[in-house]
């Protein structure tokens, strides 16, 4: 590759840094980052150590860093939400959003974005489990939490095919950035997952890139014993929404009835197998076995359309990406506007 064309390519990748009490980790951070990236946007979201006099300190050193301050603690998702709105006002063609406590290595940023500039996906996340023996090395509250989140924002999302939803090492296309309703995501650590849910609307093809973790003496700021308990009424919230939007308000097909039907017989079953139990409680007679079936049938079969929407759901999963499209749209809208301002 030409000089001309590398710099090209930095100038098409701009990292945002969300930081938070990082005035120990970040300079390592952003020295780290590849000479492939055209703009570092670091953000400061109010944190209460020197971090911000650090932060200008690099950028006085290193052009390619911008800093951009929180007046008050927001989250990491506001803060990512702020550099991502910076990255598309420089022209960046791909966000990489990486953390600043140096537990990801700069060194994957190129790997990131490769597969959106190449044009094979809108949204790549960085995956920790692809090798085992890093696996090994996490630690095990992060392991046994992460399975359990996991499976949640598999089942709220519709990526049934990501592994490592609430990795934070990720990169996107700064048109499918800018088309998500960013004011509506959420602006602490449920961030992750709620943007893959806001990804799943518009139908952005996600995949996943082996990276490597590096896990030293830093302090998380999650909490996973609280994200245990809170997440699970957020991905409620977002596996609700998405059945609705995907299967009645934009569409409505085979799996939408399996869906229907299967949640109404499971329904009708517990009921009256409910109010049978209840019944024969009270007078002391057990059930018939006809009465007892009229109950275990519509489980049964609502369970099997269940388990066939299920499998409907799976497949759905976006595996086209909608960056292209939306190019074209904003090419014909701009000449469909010259065209009107010359006519």
């Amino acid at each position: 590759m030409s000089e001309a064309d590398q710099g090209n390519k930095g100038a098409d990748i701009a990292v945002v840094i969300p930081c938070y009490y990082s005035a120990g980790t970040i300079e390592e951070v952003v020295r780290a980052v590849p000479g492939e990236v055209g703009a570092i946007i670091c953000v400061d979201d109010a944190s209460g150590d020197n971090q911000i006099d650090v932060l200008r300190k690099l950028a006085s050193q290193e052009k390619r860093v911008e800093v951009l301050r929180h007046e008050k603690n927001r989250g990491v998702g506001a803060a990512t939400i702020s550099g991502y709105l910076r990255a598309i006002e420089k022209g960046a063609r791909v966000i990489v959003k990486l953390d600043s406590d140096n537990q990801m290595n700069p060194a994957f940023i190129p790997a990131m974005a490769a597969p959106i500039l190449s044009g094979e996906a809108d949204y790549v996340k960085g995956n920790r489990f692809f090798d085992i023996e890093r696996v090994r090395a996490m630690p095990g509250l992060r392991l046994f939490g992460n399975a359990g989140l996991t499976l949640m924002s598999r089942v709220s999302s519709g990526y049934w095919n990501v592994s490592d939803p609430t990795n934070g090492f990720t990169a996107i296309h700064a048109d499918v950035a800018a088309i998500l309703p960013l004011q509506k995501l959420h602006e602490r650590y449920f961030f992750e997952s709620d943007m893959l849910f806001r990804l799943n609307s518009f139908g952005a093809r996600v995949i996943e890139q082996p990276i490597e973790t590096r896990y030293g003496n830093e302090d998380s700021h999650l909490n996973i014993g609280h994200s245990l308990i809170t997440f699970p009424f957020l991905h409620l919230r977002n596996f609700t929404k998405r059945l609705f939007y995907n299967y009645f308000l934009r569409g409505f097909d085979i799996a939408s009835l399996y869906l229907l039907g299967g949640a109404a017989l499971c329904f009708s079953g517990a009921m009256f197998g409910a109010l049978t139990w209840m019944e024969s409680a009270r007078s002391g007679e057990p059930a018939t076995t006809g009465t007892v079936m009229l109950s275990v049938t519509p489980l049964l079969l609502g369970f099997q359309l269940l388990l066939a929407f299920s499998h409907h759901d799976v497949a759905r999963t976006p595996r086209t990406p909608i960056h292209p499209r939306i190019n074209r749209f904003k090419t014909l809208a701009t000449d469909d506007h010259d065209g009107s301002e010359r006519s």
